[in-house]
């Protein structure tokens, strides 16, 4: 296979992109870089150390005082802020209520670009989020948009809380993910939006089994 191909995969909040991301690098043997893991460490750093949400310029300056580290690892990616593991805290309801906003705005979007740019340097990788295919990595190779009908990916999102043991109401998981929808859609910065020459995916009825399989079958025709 070509040493140098990027897969993005782009979608909104619970279309299963992470899953589906880690599970076609490791068939693969693809780097797997979760972006949103990135801006989900900036936002639970500015709500530990009190940074207004909605101000652009505090958090870059946090940002830029900050190490973000992601470990693959086989349970999937640890994420490492100035050395400490926050793998669990960048998931909890509070953050998942902020992190559009604080991907919002300009000035995190730009350094979480270029960080993400250069992770993606390193070769044959796989890449998910919001803006990857438009924005990232707009020369990628392969380019899929997953989508799925807000009540399978508020259900979703519902079980993966209750594994982890995470009090969740689902009616409010509904309306936080119609809720980011509209924030990622209508952004002035990257919106999240289907590349032109994006392959859409809607995965409502679909295996996540079923999903990967598509992806890899992409991919190894595009190479080919």
């Amino acid at each position: 296979m070509n040493n140098c191909i990027a897969i993005a995969i782009d979608g909104p909040a619970g279309a299963g992109k992470s899953t589906v991301a880690k599970l076609v690098a490791e068939n693969l043997s693809f780097l797997y870089i979760d972006t949103g893991a990135m801006y989900r460490a900036i936002t639970y750093a500015a709500i530990k150390e009190d940074v207004p949400l909605e101000n652009g310029q505090k958090l870059r300056d946090l940002l830029d005082s900050i190490s973000i580290k992601l470990i693959s690892e086989e349970k999937g990616t640890k994420v490492l802020i100035n050395g400490e593991d926050v793998t669990t805290d960048i998931r909890t309801n509070e953050v998942n209520q902020n992190v559009s906003l604080v991907s919002s705005h300009e000035l995190i979007r730009i350094e979480m670009v270029e960080r993400q740019r250069v992770l993606a340097e390193s070769g044959q990788v796989v890449l998910d989020g919001r803006d990857i295919g438009t924005h990232v990595l707009p020369k990628a190779e392969v380019k899929v948009f997953l989508t799925a009908s807000v009540e399978e990916r508020a259900k979703r999102r519902y079980e993966e809380q209750l594994k982890k043991g995470i009090e969740t109401d689902f009616e409010q998981l509904k309306q936080d993910i119609a809720r980011r929808d509209e924030l990622d859609s209508t952004r002035a910065i990257a919106p999240l939006k289907k590349a032109v020459d994006a392959i859409e995916l809607d995965t409502t009825t679909l295996t996540i089994e079923q999903v990967v399989a598509k992806i890899i079958e992409l991919v190894k025709e595009r190479v080919s």
